[in-house]
């Protein structure tokens, strides 16, 4: 009777991950543990990116910015410093608040993404109106920069079918991330940086926001990340070689 109920115990732990799994992957979604995303296996959406070619030494550092305005041109001064380019998703309504930032962005050689207008939850929204979140962006830096932006990283990393099969529409494909430094939340630079290093490997998208305690780490985050043998690259170039 022992045995047989260790059994069923082992086959009620099976079946909680079974579904747990399943959970994760019908809605396209992810867990984040310490800051490091558990990527699923699979997905029931295409056109989504969680990382880049993790056989290679590429690795990019995803900024979304609605805020912390003050702090980007700091961040751009290391970025400079340093080598480093990388990619910058704009929110529709801070580049029209912002547009000077955000030509120095693009002059300073940074890639531009969409990163919807409202900073809605994608995933709660519309068919219209996931298209419009997105296309209002893209034609306000279109006109600002006059580039055509071709990534979207949905606000909260919140999507569904309905906000991929948009963003594809219009030319996108959309883009969420491998690690959290979770530094819109946690104010602490050590904590942001051991999130954006420890394990760091080939083909990570690191997300993080302009925030007081990123800028204090990012010096640090670039070194060990180089030291690690990683180029740090705008995400297009990263996932260039993986298919969702």
């Amino acid at each position: 009777m022992k045995k047989f109920h260790f059994g069923v115990i082992k086959l009620k732990k099976w079946a909680v991950n079974v579904v747990i799994a399943g959970m994760l992957i019908l809605i396209g979604g992810v867990a984040t543990i310490a800051g490091v995303t558990a990527i699923p296996t699979a997905t029931a959406v295409s056109g989504v990116y969680y990382n880049g070619d993790k056989a290679g030494d590429k690795i990019s550092l995803m900024i979304n910015v609605y805020w912390g305005t003050e702090f980007i041109e700091p961040m751009l001064k290391i970025m400079e410093e340093k080598g480093v380019k990388t990619t910058f998703f704009i929110g529709g309504t801070w580049a029209v608040q912002n547009s000077e930032t955000l030509e120095k962005i693009y002059k300073a050689g940074h890639e531009i993404g969409n990163h919807g207008y409202h900073h809605k939850d994608h995933d709660k929204i519309s068919e219209e109106e996931n298209i419009n979140q997105i296309k209002n962006t893209h034609n306000i830096v279109k006109e600002l920069l006059g580039i055509d932006m071709n990534l979207f990283a949905p606000p909260s990393g919140a999507y569904n079918r309905t906000t991929v099969a948009g963003a594809t529409l219009l030319g996108y494909k959309t883009i969420m991330w491998t690690r959290d430094t979770i530094d819109w939340r946690d104010h602490d630079e050590n904590l942001i940086y051991n999130r954006a290093v420890k394990n760091a490997s080939g083909g990570d998208l690191v997300l993080m926001h302009p925030t007081e305690a990123t800028l204090k780490a990012l010096p640090k985050i670039i070194d060990t990340l180089q030291e690690k043998g990683l180029k740090i690259t705008p995400v297009s170039q990263n996932i260039n070689d993986v298919e969702s």
